[in-house]
């Protein structure tokens, strides 16, 4: 079940080039974040408000075909945007390569959110300094493929 609607290129220049370079090369380009050598994938979501298809990158955290999505912000006193488009409309489509698949987004909390986020901060250990840098918790929020 692939996402309807209308595409709406994120306004930061950065985030859009890196979707397009991305996509256009089926994942073999744009695939890590900046300079860091740190694998990405695209996330394809339904804005929230606009109801638009929006679409952004994250830290690819990865475990047993499972994706934690880290709403960090580095660190700022306020949710990323995408946060509540993920959160209200909790079908996703998650690019890992050259094909996205469908996925079904929930926030996690407890064990199950210590443990990816323990996998989260091995990954890009910034995540942890985030965390201290704000008052709120980082959400975890974890998408599992749909069947």
């Amino acid at each position: 079940m692939s996402l309807q609607g209308e595409y709406e290129p994120s306004p930061q220049a950065w985030v859009r080039e890196q979707v397009d370079a991305y996509e256009r090369s089926a994942g073999a380009e744009a695939n890590t974040l900046l300079d860091t050598g740190i694998p990405i994938v695209v996330v394809t979501a339904l804005g929230n408000k606009t109801g638009k298809i929006r679409k952004f990158a994250v830290m690819r955290v990865e475990h047993d075909g499972e994706y934690a999505l880290i709403a960090s912000k580095g660190g700022a006193p306020t949710h990323p945007l995408w946060y509540s488009n993920v959160t209200q409309h909790p079908h996703v489509m998650i690019q890992d390569g050259p094909e996205p698949r469908d996925y079904d987004v929930v926030e996690i909390d407890g064990d199950e959110r210590e443990r990816w986020w323990e996998r989260a901060v091995a990954v890009y250990p910034a995540y942890a300094e985030y965390q201290l840098k704000t008052d709120r918790r980082i959400p975890v929020l974890l998408a599992r493929r749909t069947k």
